[in-house]
């Protein structure tokens, strides 16, 4: 007798494995679903798949997707490949300059607040006699 209990424990350790992974409750689940249909289906097992694959998309489905995926793909290597050219075309134009500087624009849409920061300014905003 005592050659059959490791294989007892084995089975208890994978029925605690199934039960942990939710695989008994979704069987459960199709097996009463199954059992509660009025007209049972005339393929019980293609029942069972199609109801465990629930959610899951439809392989039509995922087919759609991964050409939608590749023609994606395939429109960003044109686009890079179009800005790249433009970049290249733009330089061309553009004389050189550093990334760090600000474009001549942005300077100008700035407000006046810098004139307030030099030292005449300052002294000029600090209220008089305050330092006694």
């Amino acid at each position: 007798m005592s050659n059959y209990r490791p294989i007892d424990s084995k089975r208890e350790e994978f029925r605690k494995y199934l039960e942990r992974a939710g695989v008994m409750d979704a069987l459960t689940k199709v097996l009463v679903s199954l059992y509660e249909e009025p007209e049972k289906p005339d393929d019980a097992l293609d029942y069972v798949r199609k109801h465990l694959a629930e959610g899951s998309p439809d392989t039509e489905d995922v087919e759609t997707l991964k050409n939608d995926l590749e023609a994606s793909k395939a429109r960003v290597e044109i686009l890079e490949q179009e800005n790249a050219s433009l970049k290249e075309k733009l330089s061309t134009y553009e004389p050189a300059s550093t990334p760090e500087a600000p474009p001549a624009a942005e300077d100008a849409s700035q407000p006046e607040d810098h004139a307030e920061a030099t030292p005449e300014a300052e002294t000029a905003a600090a209220p008089e006699g305050g330092a006694e």
